[in-house]
């Protein structure tokens, strides 16, 4: 079969691509800008196009099927082209649907928690032995891709995210898996820039949950309220099975789940990532994977990049850095970082990247979200406002909607850094959170100049 990307480079796109290919499948691809890691893993797997920019020539080679991503528009020159030549067009959720109809399909949802939750079931399903396609939003040790198609496969492991499928389909990517087990873990209003009230947010929960395939079953947060509500709302016949948080306890820095009378040390901590391991082993058990096997499997789980990824640190300092940034991820994070370490001080930094958390109006749900840190700050790049064409903002405004009159807000990086680098960190941690890089500022060079 021979496909073509139009936007290879996301995050999304590219993984599949380079899946694809491994399957024998002869892949193209276009985009305007390609940024690391996509252009070294394109460019490792021979995947990387020959210039950057929009070429229909490259449809007139008429490929089998095209596949669009988020990032082109909806009058993009090949999109168009192959439309004018009748070529099938795909979004990537569609093509992932259309891979899996003949799996048993999982789809983990939520506006927090759903790449750690999939990033767990997919360590366990291999430690079991069981063969599974995923696609999951983050890179995992021990895999070399984040997208996994294969005929052999009986389950289908997908990461169901809220966000648009395409520029020219404007249905959220996770009402296209139709699932036949779903989760979901939390919600709180997010993508404000494409859900503008927080009525239209729900409401795409509420359409996921009536799109679970009759018969199937739904593992839900029953500690969330709006879950709870939409749960209750779902009008299927569904099998509804809820998880909370489960027993446990730190000890000397480590978190352990307490099974009966057996203690199980993991390798990740914080309250909201003990629960996602809770969701994780409602999932086992709908699918057949006892809990023997869930707690054995857990102890070597490492967590997802970025999520809560520890950095580097030595006896008086851990650097700590995280994908938080919506109100709810920011508050779970910098609190499990607290409880995890209690006798040590928390600088924790939060970048403002995304055009919710870049909006003046959405700016008060973060209040209180940093109270938990002994050194609270907000960086923001003004120049990212202007390219999102929002209304600028003024560090006192920032302070106001956060409610922490602590708050040390910054609008240069370099400066940034040189403070953070000039902090005595002896018993204190770092915790850096952003969905962007702090306008491409070093954390490397940060680290080693605590460490």
């Amino acid at each position: 079969m021979q496909i073509h990307f139009i936007a290879i480079g996301g995050s999304a796109m590219h993984n599949l691509a380079i899946a694809l290919k491994k399957k024998g499948w002869n892949v193209s691809g276009s985009d305007d800008e390609i940024f690391e890691p996509s252009r070294s893993r394109l460019e490792q797997h021979g995947l990387l196009p020959e210039e950057t920019g929009w070429f229909p020539e490259k449809i007139d080679a008429l490929p089998d099927s095209v596949i669009l991503g988020m990032h082109a528009r909806a009058d993009n020159p090949e999109l168009k082209r192959a439309r004018e030549l009748g070529i099938r067009i795909y979004s990537y959720p569609e093509f992932l649907f259309e891979h899996s109809r003949e799996k048993t399909r999982v789809v983990i949802g939520g506006s927090h928690g759903k790449t750690t939750i999939t990033a767990m079931l997919l360590h366990i399903l291999k430690h079991a032995g069981i063969n599974a396609d995923y696609m999951v939003g983050a890179q995992l040790q021990g895999f070399d891709v984040m997208v996994k198609l294969s005929d052999e496969a009986k389950v289908m492991v997908l990461e169901g995210d809220e966000y648009l499928t395409s520029a020219v389909d404007r249905r959220p990517k996770f009402h296209i898996y139709r699932p036949h087990v779903a989760l979901i873990s939390g919600i709180s209003w997010d993508h404000i820039n494409v859900f503008p009230t927080w009525e239209g947010y729900r409401e795409e929960f509420v359409k996921f949950v009536n799109l679970i395939e009759p018969g199937g079953s739904l593992v839900y947060c029953h500690e969330d309220e709006e879950v709870l509500k939409v749960v209750n709302e779902a009008v299927g016949e569904i099998k509804k099975i809820p998880y909370g948080q489960p027993v446990y306890k730190i000890e000397n820095g480590i978190s352990f789940l307490i099974n009966g009378l057996h203690t199980v040390p993991l390798k990740v901590f914080g309250r909201h990532n003990l629960i996602n391991s809770e969701g994780a082993r409602k999932l086992c058990s709908v699918l057949g994977v006892g809990d023997d096997v869930f707690y054995a499997a857990m102890q070597s789980f490492p967590g997802a990049s970025n999520r809560l990824e520890f950095y580097a640190g030595n006896n008086n300092t851990a650097i700590y850095r995280d994908f938080a940034h919506s109100p709810s991820k920011l508050k779970a994070t910098v609190e499990a970082v607290r409880e995890q370490f209690p006798s040590r001080k928390l600088v924790a930094c939060m970048e403002l990247h995304t055009f919710s958390s870049l909006s003046g109006h959405f700016l008060n749900y973060y209040r209180g979200t940093l109270d938990s840190a002994d050194v609270p700050i907000v960086y923001f790049n003004p120049h990212t406002i202007e390219l999102k064409r929002l209304p600028a903002l003024s560090a006192e405004k920032i302070r106001q909607s956060f409610g922490n009159p602590r708050l040390r807000v910054y609008t240069d990086s370099q400066m940034l850094e040189k403070d953070l680098s000039g902090i005595d960190w002896k018993d204190k941690n770092l915790l850096m959170m952003s969905s962007g890089n702090f306008n491409n500022m070093s954390l490397s060079h940060i680290a080693n100049q605590i460490i």
